[in-house]
Parts: C-alpha cells; sequence; structure tokens
C-alpha cells in the first residue's frame, strides 16, 4: 500500500507542478478577440490546450494502474514459491534507449518552438528510431528469457515480468502510433512549425512519463525498489 501512495504522491507532484503554470484559472469572458490577458507574472500566456489536460487526466489513471500492479507485485513477492529471475543485460541497453529518445523529443519540443524545421525533423526521426529500438530490444529480452527456461506459467515472478514489461510496451506503441503520425507530418512539404508545436509537446510529455515508469519498473526488476521500500517501511516505524 506505500508503493500506491507514493506512486501516486509523485504523480500529483508533478501534476500540480505542470499545471500551476498554466492558464487554468483564466477568465476567457475578461478576453476580447486574440488579445491575451497577462498573467500574475506579466507575460501573455494562452490558455490551455483542452488535448493537454485530456492527456494528464489520461496519464493519471496510467499512473494508477502501474502503482495497482507495483503493490501487487511487492505483495505476491511475499509469498514463499516466488523466487527471483535473473535481469537480462539487454536491459540496460533498452533502458538507454528509451532515455535517449526521451532526450531526443525534448530536443525536438526546443526547435519546434523555435520554428527550426531543419533540426525538429532529424530530432523526431531520431526519438521514433530509439523508442522502435527500445520496443524490439524488449521483444528480444523476452526470448531470451524463454530461451533460458523463463517461460511466463513457471514462477509468479516471471509473470509478472512479462505483465509489466508487456503492459508497459502497449502504452509505449500507443506513443509510438502518434509520434510516427507527427513525424510523417514534419517531412511534408507544406508543414508550418506551429502546427507540430502541440502535437511534439504532447509527444514529449509522453515520452518523459513512460520513461518514469520504465526506470521504476527496472528498479522493481533489478531489486532496487525493494531496498528502497525496506528503507522507508524503516523510517515509518
Amino acid at each position: 500500500m506505500s508503493v500506491v501512495l507514493f506512486f501516486l504522491a509523485a504523480i500529483a507532484a508533478i501534476m500540480i507542478w505542470w499545471l500551476s503554470g498554466q492558464r487554468l484559472t483564466s477568465k476567457p469572458w475578461l478576453e476580447t478577440g486574440s488579445v491575451l490577458l497577462p498573467d500574475h507574472h506579466g507575460v501573455d500566456r494562452p490558455p490551455v490546450p483542452a488535448v493537454k489536460i485530456g492527456l494528464f487526466v489520461f496519464l493519471g489513471v496510467v499512473g494508477a494502474l502501474f502503482s495497482l500492479a507495483v503493490s501487487a507485485y511487492f505483495m505476491r513477492a511475499a509469498s514463499a514459491d516466488w523466487w527471483g529471475m535473473p535481469v537480462p543485460r539487454l536491459l540496460w541497453v533498452n533502458t538507454t534507449a528509451l532515455a535517449l529518445s526521451s532526450a531526443a523529443l525534448q530536443w525536438a519540443k526546443r526547435e519546434a518552438q523555435q520554428g527550426r524545421m531543419e533540426s525538429l525533423r532529424p530530432a523526431l526521426a531520431t526519438a521514433l528510431a530509439l523508442a522502435v529500438f527500445f520496443l524490439a530490444g524488449q521483444i528480444q529480452a523476452w526470448r531470451e528469457l524463454t530461451a533460458a527456461g523463463y517461460v511466463l506459467a513457471d514462477n509468479p515472478a516471471n509473470s509478472f515480468f512479462y505483465m509489466l514489461t508487456g503492459l508497459h510496451g502497449l502504452h509505449i506503441l500507443g506513443g509510438l502510433a502518434v509520434l510516427a503520425h507527427t513525424t510523417v507530418r514534419a517531412f511534408a512539404a507544406d508543414v508550418q512549425p506551429e502546427r507540430l508545436r502541440l502535437s511534439v509537446d504532447l509527444s514529449t510529455i509522453y515520452s518523459h512519463f513512460m520513461l518514469a515508469v520504465w526506470l521504476l519498473l527496472f528498479a522493481l526488476f533489478a531489486g532496487w525498489a525493494n531496498d528502497f521500500v525496506d528503507l522507508c517501511r524503516t523510517l515509518i516505524s
């Protein structure tokens, strides 16, 4: 239960931090035409797009789903029939690829804000290629584990590993569909940078979130999360 509360608290803190910088409390009836009212810093800011708010609500639901799965992992790990499984070395490579993909999207976001299409295109293509590499690497890690005898039904730890990595992979795949669409649009001859800014921004937010989820899962599989939870329990008690 403590793991669920910790994970949800982290997600809530990120959402509150982001929303605090947005004009969610703006009064549209005080705005005329396209004139924007200054915020409390005296800087004109556009209203928050509804799709971005929807993304954060969706990420909150996804975060709750993973937090429940992680909580179930810890409860099941206390059973007598649970024994650990090795972490494939390939997961280190996959983690690096996902982190670089997220960094490339952050680069793309900066280039989109500056309207530099000549830099935006390779940034998006790099992020897309690295994300595809991550998914391919996860599938290869599955193949290595099954070839070594760590099949799905052999051990509860195996089942949780395949379930959690598969669930994460499905969410990465969904983000890839949006990122691929954005990348194709960026390479169109008549594209304008301002039309891509929101799509790039949403893909960047999603990528950063899924990277954070994967780092949590990787720490879980490597055993580091167990040490952290034990430390938290010691401090609480």
